[in-house]
């Protein structure tokens, strides 16, 4: 056997791994993570030279928040445990929140369909078919009491995944609560209310950016005043992710989103400080676990540089990135579904290890259609086993210090900053979307990770390799094919029932309110209160602010 001791990297490569290559070859030719940075063999103490604990790493719950934005992380306390659900009737999804509560949920995380998230009623002749499918209908105060109905709102904490009717959807829960005998002040969670990311990666947008902006900048303002526990918005990397970037783009997108959202406040007068502490972020915990942990240390440190240099914050609350992380759902596979519960719980452990403030474990079924309830709560088990069972949570960052995450959290954040940099040369994130350019960037990652699908370069399990014949289906969810006929009448009935002169004045209010500069909130909580719908609000910014239709590319 050989004895030899290297003194270097170097002469490890000449002697002890060549002697080893040269008997057994690599399994690939060469090593890199989805941002296509190279992989090294090993990564040593001579490769973080340059490397400053006390500036680039520190302590939890201190400045740059490399290492987490609380002391004791998970010691104190675990991670949010929120699993997303919507579907059908606000009767169908108060169940489903009855049953994930029951079983150990600690956050509610509201999944809305499309014609709610664009803003249309049920009964409009764009909703048909869409009703119920991809999340719970909304179209009134009426479905909003359904749906939260021997919920405690001042108890739980709710997040809501919608963005272009944000406002309206807040405007809803708030009264909710107020019915309950809840004040706004005690009220907790969160609205994702992310437009620009809309632009980029989903296309659930309704008005032109600038309008997009006002609304946002009315919804942090309100929540500054009156909902000091509330969330105005979650930016969200997930969608980007989902819509095929790298990790890097991923980072560098979501911030460069932010720093847009920051300024606009500080544009439309408000205090930096007031409003910072209610911002809160939203990725995807993807396949390749210490390119992810690295990436979730990258941006929390990116973060907390960007709040105290560029836009001198000073309130360190300010410079916290907290975010909720949700299990990369375009990894899901229609192929051996089970496949889908082993990647969703490495996934999970990354978030963990990266130290998510909240975290959602997507289904095995989610690749063929909405989960069924018993593999909801497998998913849910997901965390309560990590949590539990692990030790994962019982230290603080456990990777600080390990040579090769430093330095792969270095690498992403030194790539970060070259697209942010890019996107103020273009005169910041929106003029960037308008031009097509962070579209562009996002599609050209997505085309070259097909490619290496399809020659085999990227595996996954059960698609390109490992395949089996004649799988059995799976049990999935079935949804009433009558929900949107049942959800038009109920509309039709509502509004034979309100005070359709009321209904009328507030909106009226609304549209004068929009045509000024006055504050949306209040006049769109008005107009909710008295019943108007989802869909008569949303038409009457439509008629002052346009609506939004496809950005041209850059080229």
């Amino acid at each position: 056997m050989d004895l030899h001791k290297s003194n270097t990297t170097e002469e490890w490569r000449n002697t002890t791994l060549k002697s080893a290559q040269a008997k057994a070859a690599e399994r690939q030719s060469n090593f890199v993570t989805s941002s296509d940075i190279e992989v090294p063999d090993i990564t040593t103490a001579a490769d973080m030279r340059n490397f400053d604990d006390s500036t680039q790493l520190g302590y939890p719950g201190e400045f740059p928040f490399t290492r987490g934005v609380q002391p004791t992380m998970y010691r104190s306390r675990l991670w949010t445990m929120r699993q997303y659900a919507g579907f059908s009737t606000a009767e169908e999804s108060n169940k489903r929140y009855h049953y994930l509560l029951s079983q150990g949920t600690t956050g509610l995380s509201v999944a809305f369909d499309l014609p709610t998230q664009m803003g249309y009623d049920a009964d409009h002749p764009l909703s048909e078919g869409e009703v119920g499918k991809v999340g719970v209908s909304i179209s009134s105060l009426e479905d909003m009491e359904t749906l939260f109905h021997g919920l405690p709102l001042d108890r739980i904490s709710t997040s809501m995944t919608i963005n272009a009717t944000a406002s309206i959807l807040l405007a809803l829960y708030i009264a909710v609560a107020k019915k309950q005998g809840v004040a706004m002040r005690q009220l907790s969670g969160t609205t994702q209310n992310d437009i620009l990311k809309e632009y980029i990666a989903r296309g659930t947008y309704i008005y032109p950016p600038q309008h997009s902006m006002r609304i946002i900048t009315d919804i942090f303002q309100f929540c500054s005043e009156q909902l000091p526990r509330w969330n105005a918005i979650s930016i969200s990397g997930y969608h980007i992710r989902e819509a095929g970037s790298t990790a890097v783009q991923e980072v560098a997108f979501t911030l460069a989103n932010a720093i847009a959202y920051v300024q606009g406040a500080l544009d439309a007068g408000l205090n930096v400080d007031r409003f910072a502490g209610q911002l809160s972020f939203f990725f995807n915990s993807h396949n390749n676990l210490l390119e992810e942990v690295a990436k979730f240390r990258a941006a929390r440190r990116m973060w907390a540089h960007i709040m105290r240099e560029r836009f001198q914050a000073q309130d360190p609350r300010s410079m916290m990135l907290r975010f909720h992380t949700q299990t990369a759902g375009s990894t899901l596979t229609a192929q051996q579904p089970d496949n889908n519960v082993v990647r969703t719980a490495y996934q999970a452990l990354a978030a963990v290890l990266g130290g998510t403030q909240s975290l959602h474990t997507n289904s095995k079924d989610e690749a063929l259609s909405l989960p069924t309830e018993d593999s909801a709560r497998l998913a849910l088990r997901t965390q309560q086993i990590l949590a539990y069972e692990t030790g994962v949570a019982d230290v603080v960052d456990p990777f600080a210090g390990s040579y090769y995450v430093e330095s792969l959290t270095n690498q992403i954040e030194e790539r970060a900053w070259t697209y942010i940099q890019q996107i103020d040369t273009l005169g910041g994130s929106v003029h960037a979307i308008e031009r097509g350019y962070i579209q562009a960037e996002i599609e050209q990652a997505a085309y070259n990770y097909q490619l290496a699908l399809e020659s085999k370069q990227a595996t996954v399990v059960g698609v390109n390799r490992f395949q089996l014949e004649n799988e059995k289906p799976a049990a999935l969810l079935h949804l009433d094919a009558e929900v949107g006929r049942q959800q038009a009448a109920k509309l039709a009935a509502l509004r034979q029932r309100r005070d359709n002169q009321l209904v009328a004045q507030q909106l009226q209010n609304l549209e004068k309110g929009a045509q000024g500069n006055e504050n949306l909130m209040p006049l769109i909580l008005a107009a909710v209160e008295a019943y108007a719908t989802l869909g008569e609000i949303s038409n009457t910014l439509r008629r002052v602010f346009g609506e939004q239709h496809e950005f041209r590319s850059m080229e």
